[in-house]
């Protein structure tokens, strides 16, 4: 079986903008104007949150490592294995960009089975927790326990809402890299 990866953006601001790629100082002024606009699922996020999500990636990363895969990158873009609706409503302009999973090389990505923070924080010892899963092992989690956005659309059933994925290697999406200029 095939899936599509999932990558949801705001269309004023583009595809595959990382905070991580940005200086600890630029993108936390980001995530502070984020916080002070207001209007969108960013702005909910703590102080903190930079300083914890490049905690957890180099986390990720290191167990992906494990798992022979072969980074490039030293943090991921992420995207979702099939299409989740709710993280559309992260964004004031909700777009996305669907690419077939056989693009991308098996040491490419990784996967968590939900958000990379829940899955990392998150003490409530099912499985799945802690860990980051290979092209391979995510197929037989899909089968055992199916997709979080289908089961827990409304996010009452716990903190996985999506499948998601981890990219460290920009090969396959760099075709959607645009430069945004401001006025």
């Amino acid at each position: 079986m095939t899936y599509h990866l999932y990558h949801y953006f705001d269309s004023d601001s583009g595809p595959f903008k990382n905070l991580s790629s940005l200086t600890s100082e630029k993108a936390n002024e980001i995530s502070a104007q984020l916080r002070q606009e207001g209007k969108s699922f960013a702005s909910q996020r703590s102080d903190d949150y930079m300083l914890i999500r490049r905690e957890l990636e180099r986390t990720a990363r290191e167990k992906f490592i494990d798992k022979r895969g072969r980074p490039r990158n030293i943090y991921p873009h992420y995207m979702t294995v099939g299409p989740c609706e709710w993280l559309k409503s992260w964004y004031t302009k909700p777009n996305w960009i669907s690419i077939n999973w056989d693009e991308f090389q098996e040491q490419s990505i990784s996967f968590t089975y939900g958000d990379l923070f829940p899955t990392m924080r998150y003490q409530d010892k099912k499985p799945y927790r802690g860990q980051i899963y290979t092209k391979n092992e995510i197929k037989s989690l899909i089968k055992e326990y199916g997709f979080p956005q289908e089961w827990n659309k409304q996010g009452d059933k716990g903190p996985e809402r999506y499948i998601e994925v981890q990219v460290w290697d920009d090969q396959v999406i760099k075709r959607f890299f645009k430069t945004h200029k401001k006025d």
